[in-house]
Formats: C-alpha cells, sequence, structure tokens
C-alpha cells in the first residue's frame, strides 16, 4: 500500500504478488458464514493472532486477554489456536463474555480495574498469568497487563496509545512488552487461511449487523455506541 487507506476509491497496493492471498476456488463455492471468517483474515484476526504470537503463547500457557472488541476476540481465537490451556478474558459486556467463551476462552472476569486485577490472581493461586494479550491500546491497559502477568513473561500489544506508559513496573517483574503492525499476509499464509477454510475457527461470528454501502455511517455509528461488535458492509449482493 501506498499511504492510502483501504476506504478510498482508488488503491495502490504494492508487492501484490506476494501480500495478496488467493482463497481456492470461487465465492459462490462458500456460505455466508464462511465468507464473513474469511473477511476477518484481512485485518482483525491476524491483528488478534499477533498478540497471541508477540507474547509467545505456547502449548499449556495460562494467558489473560485484555479488551472484548474485536481485535480481544480474535486474541481468545489465536491463543487457544498456539495451544494455550487456561484462557481468562476481562470482558464486561454480556454479549461479548458469551463470544468470547465460543471462542475458548475458559474463565470470564466482569471486574474492572483493580477488582480485576484481584479475580485474575485469586483464579491463578496469586502466581499471575503467563502471558497477556494487550488489545485495547490504552495505556491504562497496559499498565494493567504489567500487574496481570507473573515475573518473567511477555506482554504482546496490537494497540497504540496516545502517550507511553511508565515502564519501571515492567522492568522489576522482569516483563516484556512486544507488539506492533501485524504481518497479516504472513499469519494468513502459515496459519489462518487453513484454520477456517477447515473448520477450526470462525471470527466472522462478531459481525453481528449487515449494513448496506448507503448506510455506511450508520454501520460506524452502530459500533461507536457498542450497538454491535462489528458491523459488516455489503458492498454488493
Amino acid at each position: 500500500m501506498k499511504r492510502l487507506n483501504y476506504q478510498g476509491e482508488y488503491l495502490r497496493f504494492t508487492n501484490a504478488n506476494w501480500a495478496l492471498v488467493k482463497i481456492p476456488g470461487q465465492p459462490s463455492d462458500y456460505t455466508d458464514e464462511q465468507l464473513n471468517d474469511l473477511l476477518t483474515l484481512a485485518d482483525v484476526m491476524a491483528t488478534g493472532y499477533h498478540a497471541a504470537a508477540s507474547a509467545e503463547v505456547k502449548e499449556g500457557d495460562t494467558v489473560a486477554v485484555i479488551g472484548d472488541g474485536a481485535v480481544g476476540l480474535c486474541g481468545v481465537i489465536g491463543a487457544k489456536l498456539r495451544g494455550a490451556k487456561r484462557i481468562i478474558s476481562l470482558s464486561h459486556h454480556e454479549d461479548r463474555a458469551k463470544l468470547t467463551r465460543e471462542f475458548g476462552a475458559t474463565d470470564i472476569v466482569a471486574e474492572r480495574s483493580d477488582d480485576a486485577v484481584k479475580k485474575v490472581m485469586e483464579l491463578t493461586d496469586g502466581n499471575g498469568v503467563d502471558a497477556v494479550l494487550e488489545c485495547v491500546g490504552a495505556v491504562s491497559a497496559i499498565e494493567q497487563a504489567g500487574q496481570l502477568a507473573r515475573p518473567g513473561t511477555i506482554i504482546g500489544r496490537v494497540g497504540v496509545p496516545q502517550t507511553e506508559p511508565a515502564s519501571n513496573a515492567l522492568f522489576w517483574k522482569n516483563i516484556g512488552l512486544r507488539g506492533g503492525i501485524a504481518p497479516v499476509t504472513t499469519y494468513d499464509r502459515k496459519v489462518l487461511l487453513d484454520a477456517v477454510l477447515k473448520g477450526k475457527i470462525h471470527p466472522g461470528k462478531f459481525f453481528t449487523k449487515r449494513f448496506d454501502l448507503d448506510n455506511i455511517q450508520k454501520a460506524y455509528e452502530a459500533m461507536d455506541k457498542r450497538e454491535v461488535i462489528k458491523s459488516l458492509v455489503i458492498v454488493s449482493e
């Protein structure tokens, strides 16, 4: 891409021979649900997976996921794909918590702030978790992640806060903070496309309302008001 967003009338896509991932067959070969799952691979599913990869989630880990939006939900899926045994989702929205369970979360922490930290510590016998996925992009979320993580672990971050958090608390616990822009094509080719095609994951379930292109502003407003988890805009039938 050449410094353009995906919502312009035209888009110059550099390195397209590598960066574009071809889906087998034709769109008519897939159900609407499968197409929704595939659509998430363009960005959000890979972003959630990147949080898990950045935190080096591995087989048998106990993982905390901060954020129950689409990225956080995909972080839960990513942690499960990488073999996490226990996934604790910090979610205080009933509809999102239900979907988080469906995606693989074993525990839901509905408490906020210090109460949430206390609850996670109770669930882990005071040890903290093996990895934290910070899927909000706020200083407060990163600071909370540092409280949840046991010493020597890694926080995977995929959001950019307006200001950088103080790092002293992480330093004294030997906690790493890692993340950035997700290598979407790499994850799609190596992991995610196969997982969708084999029916292992169904991230498209977070599209909870459809809008036609003429109502795209309403689609954004619905997300802003948390009336939906993610709006699906249909360009043409």
